[in-house]
């Protein structure tokens, strides 16, 4: 199974297996899925209660799906703000993002405390305009923030920003200091060995066979099966093999590569510390370094999984290593000698307001899921596992509470609409978006297509509510 760089890194320092699950047993709580979801979960649930026996089974190696493959940034959700009102009002928007603002400094408390080597870098969110079009893009956002005394962007001058990103074709941008990249699959690896550490039970290379809806669920695997008093789906893409949870989503892959380190050379571009840097697109790219010094740049230029089934097409290199490089290029021109020398790609679960739902599966109560996280889920999964806990336990409380959970979202088209739909409206995209490089105008029909795309950072209009 191909991973790309910054899986192999982790396995470098950690390619020890749990053994699958071989046989019949209990716990209190099974979890499906050993990515940051589930292990954050699984995490917190037995720091509060050490005594809850806890299962996690994996198909592959924790970490292994979404949560090792991902770019690393670690933002906070104030940039989600605008969708969060217009799911839930201004008064629990707030509480929400200011509850997930924690989210940063805990995956920072969590590798100091156990010495996980995740190369935790605070250094903040660059949130650029990489053409015309995108100047002041964020307005929207930033304006409504204010208006609620709550941005916790700064205005900086064009020249901060290329000096601070490296990269000449940056215009402009604003800054959020409470931000940070890790090395992701580091972190997954870490978060495996703190799990194990507490007593919670780990299967790897056991996948889901079938999740029996009875009371209590029971949760079957090739060689074994688990009664739990609680199950809890934390399979991010996967999760779409279930009806319920199937049309919330779009499963598509987000791609990216890797050069050779070159640090002398990125360091003398001012792009030296462990920032994390956007555009203003939909398809957006985003880009941070590594403390040895290589860029690794991605965009969503890949496969979209038809009827959501997964199966091997993202295990294997990256099939649009080559747009995704030649874009990485247009922003480091001076860099066009260092080569890629890794590519992958790997699935996330975009749904339309590019925000999270949670809820019990089909209404039955000991069945937990969480799902929608967008290629976002780095912190988010953070402030998740606080969900995630709160329905476990079926606390009456803020979490359990929150706007998040049951929401109503909008649904995707069936098949074959949805994988169709998906590829025009993301080719309409890349060439609108292109056009605007050129400061031009696309017609009519490329506009139309274009905006009927899941929201991305940079909201389309002011939402209303509350």
């Amino acid at each position: 199974m191909y991973r790309g760089f910054w899986y192999a890194q982790a396995l470098d320092l950690d390619s020890a297996l749990a053994p699958p699950l071989e046989e019949s047993t209990q716990a209190d709580v099974c979890i499906i899925g050993g990515g940051y979801l589930g292990l954050w979960s699984a995490i917190r649930m037995k720091k509060a209660n050490p005594a809850l026996d806890i299962v996690i089974i994996e198909k592959d190696r924790c970490g292994g799906g979404a949560s090792g493959r991902n770019g690393g940034l670690a933002n906070n959700w104030w940039a989600k703000y605008l969708s969060l009102l217009d799911i839930c009002g201004e008064a629990e928007a707030r509480r929400i993002c200011e509850a997930a603002e924690s989210a940063i400094d805990e995956i920072g408390d969590l590798c100091r405390e156990h010495n996980i080597d995740a190369q935790f870098r605070k250094d903040g969110w660059l949130w650029t305009a990489s053409n015309q079009r995108q100047h002041e893009s964020w307005l929207v956002l930033t304006d409504s923030l204010d208006k609620h005394n709550a941005n916790p962007f700064r205005a900086v001058d064009p020249e901060f920003a290329r000096q601070k990103s490296g990269s000449p074709r940056i215009l402009s941008g604003i800054f959020d200091p409470n931000a940070a990249t890790v090395q992701p699959a580091m972190l997954a690896r870490g978060m495996r060995r703190v799990a194990l550490e507490l007593g919670v039970r780990i299967y790897e290379k056991t996948p889901l066979t079938h999740l029996e809806r009875s009371k209590p669920p029971v949760v079957h695997t090739p060689r074994g099966r688990i009664r739990a008093q609680k199950v809890v789906i934390a399979m991010n893409a996967w999760g779409a093999q279930f009806p319920e949870l199937k049309r919330m989503i779009v499963v598509m892959s987000s791609d990216m590569v890797a050069t050779a380190p070159a640090k002398e050379r990125l360091d003398a571009t001012g792009f030296r510390d462990g920032v994390c840097v956007t555009d203003s697109r939909t398809v957006l790219n985003y880009w941070r370094n590594t403390p040895d010094g290589r860029i690794v740049f991605g965009k969503p230029l890949g496969q979209f999984a038809f009827a959501s089934k997964i199966g091997n097409l993202y295990d294997r290199p990256c099939p649009a290593a080559e747009a995704v490089t030649a874009e990485m290029r247009s922003f480091y021109p001076e860099l066009a000698d260092v080569p890629v020398v890794s590519s992958w790609t790997g699935p996330l679960d975009r749904a339309m307001k590019g925000l999270p739902k949670f809820g019990y599966l089909g209404g039955h109560r000991d069945i937990v899921y969480g799902i929608g996280f967008s290629g976002n889920g780095v912190a988010t999964t953070v402030f998740a596992s606080r969900i995630i806990k709160s329905l476990v336990e079926e606390a009456n409380d803020e979490w359990a509470n929150c706007g998040l959970v049951e929401q109503k979202m909008k649904l995707l088209p069936p098949e074959p609409f949805r994988f169709v739909g998906a590829r025009i409206v993301r080719d309409a995209l890349v060439r609108k978006e292109s056009l605007e490089d050129e400061d031009r105008n696309a017609d009519p029909l490329t506009n139309l297509l274009s905006s009927l795309a899941p929201a991305g950072y940079v909201p389309k209009k002011i939402a209303t509510k509350g």
